[in-house]
């Protein structure tokens, strides 16, 4: 079918009461371009619900989109459809009045039969609904959040998402290809037509191919196998992301019917518990980053660029996996995932039958899991990335036999769906056993629960090695192919030898213990992988990460931080895609940096005791610019995998200690702060092998202003990034001088999205206006057609600065 764009010429508002309007409109509609995150630029309050942190305190509610087109008369009689790639949540839409489709989860792909509802020849309306109302732990955002299409084509076409591809047999000399081609007869007689199939390699030339004939009957659908051969395959995998293009074109004599294509990768995944996961015969240990779905500044809206930007900078950071948590990964991230060589754990469900909040999906599940179940499916069958689906998060359930009877009904329809690839479930054991855990302590298992309540990550390991957890658990972890565990390294040389077969993941981890865990990763061909919470900071959740410090009235960390608190702050990356220190540690774990990397813990907070939760860093960034501490003690962290470093300052060396693994990869120095430079040297058998350097920011201030790329398209999904930063005369961000920042935007282009990664606060991501945090800020640029886009950027005390970036027309 002929795709179009369907994401221009929409409005948007709160929903309104009707009878409110009975004497005239009471609110106005905005225009919008899609994608459009509706809650993102509304107010955030203080709420009497101690839950709000959860959402970042943004307030839910209802929100209406609505949009008028036009139907050529040329289509009565042809199929006309319309795709929602996502809308947040609860969506029903109504054309020219009529009902004409409904989704009540919020991450599913939905296709509307728009045709028996249109006027041809004349103007047509849509309205579109969408609530968020405390229906997830994190900020969903609302509305039309991801792309939308027309579908327009013959009674007789290829079904969308109908072109299967499946690498049957995987040889260096020759690849069996099937392709399933699912065709559709919407008319009243049969049809008889030709059906070719060619595949192309990455430069455009075709590698192989077929042609047959095809009988479709009146309201069947029919589906087409091919049988192909590629011969000297180029296997698709993550340092070589390799990609084949399908076509399909359905015709009746010269006239071609309809036509579709697919990418599609060549590459084979086996796995045992010996040699763990092995992609193309090579054994693979999963780098892993858990991320949810906001992009920041642009709060839910997906655009095709922002995630291809998010998976280019996680593999940067030194990830080869994303657990998308706890939902279907969006179609744009899954592209970004393919092209640019990233495995993917992709999720179904963060609930099924038992609540985690007021009003989540578990009031739908029953009736539409196997719904959402087929089109996340149906979304991910030719992905090369995907290696895994996840069918659900820390359901608490899942220690329970009714538990175990869903997770097996949901890993059967996920292997009738696709064979080709294994089905675990993220199973938190000490969430499995929550209602027991007095039985628990009485048994004499638990006896040290109490106690290990100021470690949060001590007790959920402790609780979920017992034999109460293994017991409970083991039927719903019988049902998949990989045991996924959230926060149980425990568990991992223990089911080694109570459960040979098991082969696991760790679905969720602390950030804080990555070394211990990554160790236990590398010692076990059983245990596949790690995946932290989380790569990327996000809304919501808001300051599980923070760092924390003891007092009297609260000598144990609290959970949720109160308003105007933002952020989670416990991503490897933060919200604009800066390293945080954590993320350079996890790169030496990993083994992927031999440099050493210095982080300088705040001074303020020199001699306080650290309170924070398991997924909280230190407060340490990589700075050198503290004004007003001259002559006051800081303690600076350095982390390396090497013998010992030794830590430098304005060429006066202060000793050298011990690091690499045997002490977690890090050490301390207590110094004075004194203004300067200051220089990590890593050493391994007394050989210089990296060092690091952290300046002060000296002199006069200024405003740098750099866009990511020159040039951007004016393709509906492509951005420009820019960022800026506070820095002295040779670059050194300045972290201590704090300002406003102005953006204008003329030209090209409009502004989508204005931030920073500070943790809390009331700015709004909508506004012109930004306060920059540790020196920096992120502006995100949407282009409106070709020509120059022009962005001005001025803050007090600096001289304003100009850049320009152009926008050309599609390729």
């Amino acid at each position: 079918m002929i795709r179009t764009s369907f994401n221009d010429g929409w409005q948007t508002r709160r929903k309104v009461n009707p009878f409110a309007e009975l004497s005239g409109p009471v609110a106005p509609f905005t225009p919008v371009t899609l994608p459009h995150d509706a809650m993102i630029g509304q107010d955030r309050v203080a709420p009497d619900d101690p839950e709000g942190g959860a959402g970042a305190y943004f307030t839910g509610g209802v929100f209406e989109y609505r949009k008028t087109f036009a139907v050529p008369e040329e289509l009565r009689g042809r199929r006309v459809q319309l795709v929602f790639e996502g809308v947040h949540r609860d969506a029903t839409v109504h054309i020219n009045g009529a009902y004409a489709g409904q989704r009540p989860y919020g991450y599913s792909q939905f296709i509307v039969d728009a045709d028996p509802f249109l006027r041809y020849g004349e103007d047509n309306e849509i309205r579109v609904e969408a609530r968020a109302h405390q229906d997830a732990r994190w900020y969903t955002g609302a509305g039309i959040y991801r792309d939308t299409w027309m579908l327009t084509g013959d009674v007789v076409r290829v079904v969308p998402d109908g072109i299967r591809v499946t690498a049957l047999e995987v040889e260096d000399d020759l690849a069996v290809v099937e392709v399933a081609t699912l065709l559709r007869n919407d008319s009243i007689a049969p049809r008889t037509l030709d059906l070719a199939v060619t595949v192309r390699d990455a430069d455009g030339g075709a590698v192989t191919g077929d042609a047959v004939k095809v009988t479709v009957p009146p309201g069947e659908d029919v589906t087409v196998r091919s049988r192909l051969y590629l011969r000297e395959p180029r296997r698709w995998d993550v340092d070589d992301p390799y990609l084949y293009d399908c076509r399909v074109v359905l015709g009746e004599g010269d006239t071609v019917v309809d036509q579709d294509g697919t990418r599609f990768g060549v590459r084979a995944l086996q796995l045992d518990p010996v040699r763990g996961l092995r992609v193309n015969g090579r054994t693979v240990k999963l780098r892993g980053a858990c991320v949810h779905h906001d992009n920041g500044p642009l709060g839910a809206a997906t655009y095709s660029y922002a995630e291809e930007r998010r998976v280019r900078l996680l593999k940067e950071a030194g990830f080869n996996a994303i657990r998308m948590a706890h939902h279907p990964m969006s179609r744009a991230m899954l592209d970004a995932c393919d092209r640019l060589g990233m495995f993917v754990v992709d999720e179904t469900f963060d609930v099924w039958t038992s609540a985690k909040t007021g009003f989540d999906y578990s009031l739908h599940f029953p009736e539409w899991w196997e719904r959402d179940v087929e089109a996340m499916v149906a979304k991910d069958y030719n992905r090369p990335s995907v290696i895994m689906y996840s069918i659900g998060n820390e359901i608490p359930e899942a220690g329970s036999p009714s538990g175990a009877v869903w997770g097996r009904r949901i890993a059967e329809k996920v292997r009738a769906l696709d064979g080709t690839r294994y089905v675990t479930n993220a199973v938190n054991g000490f969430l499995a056993v929550m209602s027991d855990l007095a039985a628990l302590r009485q048994g004499g298992e638990g006896a040290g629960v109490n106690s290990q309540m100021a470690d949060a990550a001590d007790m959920i390991n402790h609780v979920s090695a017992s034999g109460l957890v293994t017991a409970r658990t083991a039927e719903s972890f019988s049902v998949l192919d990989v045991a996924g565990m959230n926060y149980a390294d425990s568990r991992y040389a223990l089911d080694r030898d109570l459960f040979p077969n098991r082969i696991i993941l760790g679905t969720e981890t602390f950030p804080t213990r990555i070394d211990r865990t990554w160790q236990l990763v590398r010692e076990h061909g059983h245990v596949i992988g790690d995946f932290t919470w989380t790569g990327w900071d996000y809304l919501g959740e808001v300051g599980i990460g923070r760092p924390q410090f003891a007092t009297p009235d609260n000598p144990r960390p609290v959970h949720t931080a109160p308003f105007p608190h933002l952020l989670a702050g416990c991503g490897d990356l933060d919200i604009t895609g800066h390293r945080r220190p954590v993320s350079y540690y996890r790169e030496i774990v990993f083994g992927l940096r031999a440099e050493p990397y210095i982080a300088v813990r705040r001074p303020e907070h020199h001699g306080l005791t650290p309170v924070g939760g398991p997924w909280a860093w230190s407060d340490a960034i990589a700075s050198w610019t503290w004004p007003g501490w001259e002559g006051k003690p800081i303690t600076v962290e350095v982390y390396a995998d090497a013998d010992d470093v030794e830590l430098i300052g304005n060429g006066n060396s202060f000793g050298r200690r011990p690091v690499g693994a045997g002490h977690r990869f890090r050490t301390e120095f207590d110094l004075v702060y004194v203004p300067g430079e200051l220089v990590a040297v890593a050493y391994r058998d007394g050989v210089e092998i990296g060092r690091d350097t952290l300046r002060w920011a000296n002199g006069p201030l200024r405003l740098a202003v750099e866009a990511e790329r020159p040039v951007v398209r004016a393709d509906g999904g492509d951005l420009a990034y820019v960022a800026l930063e506070l820095t002295d005369e040779a670059g050194t961000v300045h972290t201590a001088a704090d300002r406003v920042v102005r953006v204008e935007v003329s030209g090209a282009g409009e502004l989508i999205g204005f931030g920073s990664a500070v943790p809390a606060g009331e700015e709004r991501f909508d506004a012109s206006e930004r306060r920059t945090y540790e020196g920096r800020a992120l502006a995100v640029v949407r282009p409106t057609g070709t020509g120059k886009i022009r962005v001005l950027a001025s803050a007090p005390g600096c001289e304003p600065v100009e850049i320009v970036v152009t926008v050309e027309a599609t390729r």
